[in-house]
């Protein structure tokens, strides 16, 4: 009979036990009972035991018996839970145990949290520093299932650590494991409570500034990670420039472009991540606000940054705001679709009533402080200017916005609205900041370049140790530039998703501006509204600021909608009513200069010149008048600004000239405008050309002139070297102005030149046909008179100097204008030149055409002008002659001409020739005799004057017929007295004894105004009708001569 043995079954309590001693290491049944001692001892090892137990539920998950696997599982669980606790006992209260009790091994310095391991090891996925990453679930369980008393300084530990773990780290450095460990604290609720809660979340004191924030607040030092240099007190480690870009012109490219693509990447998983945990911060509703009034903090602390030079001690780096524009502008690409949806979520009304973000001081696009005082009714708060001030009309401002109504609400603009407003303020102050420091930067570089070559030029021919120790100190100076150049370009300019960005939420920003006004459509209402008007000019600034620099990058602009860019430009470019600062217009022009097509035109941009409705109807007319209305701009180098200014402008007009659409515009304008900003136009253009190239021959003769001393070796050699170095930056100096000024002038003349052959009757106009005649006649002096020959340069080209180039400018609008003059207006103006006017000067002009291959055409069409300035000349003379001496109170007090339309000035009282005035108001609108406001249609003619002039001119000509009659018959009589005489008495006598007074008169011709009276320079011209009056007298002598002689000969 065979013997079964049945196996003994285990109890539920058995089999509980013997897990728990194998998942705690303990034996429960000891007699002297030290669990609780034993426990303490073995602490260390309390994250084993959660392993174990992890790995104990998934043996028992093949249990049959369900009833025993709930229980044990229950009971697992339950310990796990147990040992979570206890860990957080630990980890809360380190003090209440004693060094070995940790939790975890502490690994390096023993302030930091021993829990921060692990998270490491959890986010990166493996083996962090040695340590194991944490049994799933550990780390879940112990953040998120405590109360936030016991998790709170935990987790204020934890940040404070990550805090530490990134503090002067670049992007070379570990920043991503911090960073992803901060993300994962963040996702509990606890711990995203936690940390805006923390003392250093938004640090307070009486010093606090925005670089306090940035290196004291738990995100800071995350924003500050960089690749762009700092300060040497906040420098980060690695050294990007050194370790990436150190002797770059020794480099592969191969190697730059791969340091670019490096950069780019971390830099990009930066603004990533602190997107993302900024994001899930946001969507907490118990953290929303927090983070909110963070970043309107950092963006006010930091305000001075907008200034030219910023302290580094008082303000964040660079490199912080631009991260922080990048993350803001990745946090607004909700709103920021191709059709801006949103746009009427943002409210005009935050920019002075939120209480948040301080924008009251900012400069408007046209309201001034007074204005916007009284706007928003703040009594007694007109002077804003001073701190204390500003923050108490900002304060005032939000109380009173802060109601609604009787309810007393605050009012509540939306996260759309607020991410606007920060985004650009954040854009203004880091992204946009950076182009200029970048822009800044690059012309340092430059400047240091030509300096080294002229020391090192300077140590070739007078070497000596101290410029030795200057080249040497220059050459580093460069190597370090050249590394922050490389710097910011592997960080902004290489990354083009980040402009694309920017240009996606200007593009907002303008749409947004000009929905404000009404919307794209022309012309603008006469009255600015105020929501407009007291928007902050640098969102305008700033968003053609980064077009201009979007456009100098290589397929920036690919796939950016450039359409409303463009509507905005040509609505407000030539709006002072709107924008005020010229120099901001201007700068719209310079983004327009940008696109503008080059060479053949298949540039991408051409069709916003020569497609876009508004440009076709409104660019040409909008240009003209901003080249007016940029002469008088307010500023203290307004004279030299205007240039440059203008160049831009002058270079998009002669391209658009060539556009067959916006020709045909440009000669409506000029018709319907011909004495209005048309003429303005023409008249700077004239004074531009004369003053430019005016300056630039004078500079050239002084140029010859150093250039005669450094070719006198032996003498140049006697001088000092102190000397002889100034002598050389002034050579140096004057070509660089040479250079400059022929541009221009080859520009201004150029317009004159091709605009003069389809548009002559602004030209022709009495208050500036004498203008342009003067002009030609003195650029023609100087390019074919006979100084001529002292102009000549070793290399024209390089100074832009192209003499035979100007000359045929000049003589084709001479023949333009003569094609044009269907009165023969222009060649009397031409003759009246008693300056540069000159018979010879024509027929010189005429021969260096030849020799230089102008057409015959233009040459014979030339010779006809000269001709008939030849007769105009004489006639004038005559006319001249005709009216003899002229009352002082015929004569006009600025010209000292006869006045043919006498006109009163309202406030000097003082009577000028309308056209005499009507140039002079062309260039300022002002009375010249005391300085007071003056149009042109506030002269007041002086009807009784003109009548007196007239009757003035009609008696002298009918004296000079009664004169010329009488002379007539004298010539008759003393021709026949002669003759008899001769035949009769005499020997022989000249047979014309008039040749000899014509002779004498002629003596006496000039080319002097009609009208000239002869005072200051006059006094060196006698008019005809002295010489008539000579005549006269000498003639009364004559007859006395042959009256005594036929006497004589009857008394013999």
């Amino acid at each position: 009979m065979a013997t079964t043995s049945n196996k003994p079954q285990r109890s539920l309590e058995e089999i509980e036990d013997i897990i728990l001693r194998k998942i705690l290491s303990i034996s429960l049944t000891d007699s002297s009972d030290p669990r609780i001692i034993y426990l303490e001892m073995t602490a260390a090892e309390i994250l084993s035991c959660y392993r174990r137990a992890v790995d104990e539920l998934k043996k028992i998950g093949n249990m049959k018996d369900k009833n025993v696997k709930s229980e044990l599982e229950l009971s697992i669980r339950q310990l796990k839970k147990l040992s979570v606790s206890y860990c957080r006992i630990h980890l809360g209260n380190p003090e209440l145990f004693g060094d070995d009790s940790n939790v975890v091994k502490k690994t390096g310095s023993s302030n930091v949290s021993p829990v921060l391991p692990l998270i490491f090891a959890m986010v990166d996925g493996f083996n962090s520093a040695g340590t194991q990453p944490p049994p799933p679930g550990f780390l879940e369980e112990l953040f998120k299932e405590g109360d936030f008393d016991s998790l709170d300084p935990i987790f204020k530990g934890l940040f404070e650590d990550l805090r530490g773990n990134v503090l002067k780290v670049s992007v070379l450095g570990n920043f991503q494991q911090p960073l992803r460990a901060l993300l994962f604290l963040v996702s509990f609720n606890v711990g995203a409570k936690s940390l805006v809660s923390h003392k250093w979340w938004i640090p307070t004191g009486a010093y606090v500034n925005g670089r306090v924030i940035e290196m004291t607040s738990i995100l800071g030092p995350f924003f500050h990670v960089s690749a762009l240099p700092d300060n040497t007190i906040f420098k980060s480690e690695p050294d990007v420039g050194q370790q990436c870009f150190s002797d770059a012109t020794n480099r592969r490219q191969a190697d730059l472009l791969s340091s670019f693509t490096t950069i780019k990447t971390l830099m990009n998983n930066l603004y990533g991540g602190l997107a993302e945990l900024l994001l899930a911060l946001l969507k907490n509703s118990d953290t929303r606000e927090s983070v909110i009034q963070y970043l309107a903090e950092v963006i006010n602390r930091n305000a001075t940054r907008a200034h030219i030079q910023v302290d580094p001690l008082s303000c964040a780096s660079s490199g912080m705001f631009v991260n922080l524009s990048a993350v803001m502008l990745r946090l607004s690409e909700p709103f920021l679709d191709a059709n801006l949806s949103k746009k009427d979520k943002i409210d005009p009304n935050y920019v002075f009533h939120n209480n948040r973000l301080n924008m009251r001081g900012l400069t408007a696009l046209h309201a001034s402080e007074e204005e916007i005082t009284e706007w928003l009714n703040i009594p007694g708060k007109t002077d804003v200017s001073a701190k204390s001030n500003d923050e108490e009309n900002r304060m005032l401002l939000s109380q009173e916005a802060s109601s609604s109504g009787n309810s007393g609400e605050k009012v509540k603009y939306s996260f759309i609205c607020e991410c606007f407003f920060m985004t650009a303020r954040a854009l203004n102050l880091g992204l946009l900041k950076s182009f200029s420091d970048f822009k800044h930067l690059v012309q340092d570089i430059s400047r240091y370049e030509d300096m080294l070559s002229k020391f090192k030029a300077l140590q070739k021919q007078t070497p000596s140790p101290q410029l030795q120790l200057d080249i040497d100190r220059l050459e580093k100076e460069i190597e370090l530039y050249s590394q922050e150049k490389l710097c910011y370009e592997a960080q902004i300019l290489r990354d083009g998703a980040l402009i694309q960005q920017a240009l996606s939420f200007y593009r907002l920003m303008l749409v947004w501006l000009v929905n404000l006004v009404g919307g794209f459509k022309m012309p603008l209402p006469s009255t600015c509204p105020k929501e407009f008007a007291v928007m902050p000019e640098h969102f305008v600034e700033d968003a053609m600021e980064l077009l201009i620099f979007a456009s100098r990058i290589p397929k920036a602009l690919d796939g950016v909608i450039l359409d409303d860019f463009m509507n905005f430009i040509i609505m407000f470019m030539a709006s002072p009513t709107y924008i005020r600062n010229p120099y901001l217009r201007a700068k719209m022009v310079e983004v327009l200069n940008c696109w503008m097509p080059r060479g053949s035109g298949s540039s991408a941009t051409a069709s916003l010149f020569e497609g876009h409705q508004l440009s076709l109807e409104y660019l040409v007319r909008n240009l003209l008048k901003l080249y007016v209305d940029i002469e008088f701009t307010g500023s203290h180098t307004q004279f030299f600004d205007k240039f440059n200014i203008r160049h831009n402008i002058a270079e998009l007009l002669e391209y658009l000239w060539q556009v067959p659409s916006h020709q045909n515009i440009w000669r409506k304008i000029a018709k319907e405008e011909e004495k209005g900003v048309y003429l303005k136009f023409l008249n700077f253009l004239i004074n531009d050309s004369i003053y430019l190239l005016d300056e630039s021959l004078n500079t050239i003769l002084e140029l010859k002139g150093l250039e005669a001393e450094m070719a006198n070796i032996t003498e140049w050699e006697r001088r000092p070297a102190q000397e002889r170095q100034e002598r050389t930056r002034l050579f140096h100096s004057q070509e660089n102005t040479i250079r400059i000024d022929m541009k221009l002038a080859n520009e201004d003349v150029s317009m004159l030149t091709f605009t003069s052959e389809q548009i002559t009757v602004p030209f022709l106009l009495p208050e500036m046909v004498d203008r342009v005649a003067n002009m030609l006649n003195y650029f023609l002096l100087q390019l074919a008179g006979p100084q001529r020959k002292s102009l000549t340069l070793k290399d024209p080209e390089k100074y832009e100097f192209r003499p035979k180039q100007l000359l045929k400018q000049i003589v084709h609008i001479y023949v333009h204008l003569a094609r044009g003059d269907t009165e023969n207006i222009f060649p009397a103006a031409i003759s009246k030149d008693g300056r540069s006017y000159n018979e010879q000067l024509f027929i010189a002009a005429a021969d260096v055409l030849r020799r230089i291959g102008e057409d015959d055409r233009i040459i014979q069409e030339f010779i006809e002008l000269s001709t008939k300035v030849k007769v105009a000349a004489s006639e004038a003379m005559d006319a001249e002659d005709t009216l003899g001496e002229i009352p002082d109170e015929f004569l006009d007090p600025i010209q000292a001409v006869i006045m043919k339309d006498p006109v009163i000035l309202p406030s000097s009282k003082i009577t000028v020739d309308r056209p005499v005035i009507q140039r002079h108001l062309l260039s300022n609108n002002t009375d010249p005799f005391n300085r007071s406001h003056l149009t042109a249609d506030m002269l007041v003619p002086n009807t009784e004057l003109k009548a007196r002039i007239d009757e003035f001119i009609r008696s002298q000509e009918l004296k000079r017929h009664g004169e010329d009659f009488r002379l007539q018959r004298a010539k008759e009589k003393i021709q026949t007295t002669t003759e008899e005489m001769q035949q009769r008495l005499l020997p022989p006598f000249p047979a014309k004894p008039e040749l000899c007074l014509h002779t004498m008169v002629a003596r006496k011709r000039h080319h002097w105004p009609l009208g000239k009276k002869r005072e200051g320079n006059a006094a060196r011209y006698a008019t005809r009708s002295q010489a008539v009056k000579q005549l006269q007298v000498t003639l009364g002598f004559f007859r006395l001569f042959l009256g005594l002689s036929v006497l004589g000969s009857i008394i013999q």
